[in-house]
């Protein structure tokens, strides 16, 4: 309901929201540990 009054149009927000976090799904991720690259399976190092 929240989310339909924020003008969403997607069907369940909140599901894909929970997709886009899963770290097996190739393409950098956002994790609680850090960025991590799903296609070499490693965290990325953000500091050069």
């Amino acid at each position: 309901a929240m989310a339909k009054e924020l003008g969403t149009t997607l069907h369940a927000p909140f599901m894909t929201l929970s997709f886009m976090a899963l770290l097996v799904i190739p393409q950098l991720k956002l994790s609680d540990k850090g960025l991590f690259d799903g296609s070499k399976f490693e965290f990325v190092n953000l500091f050069v």
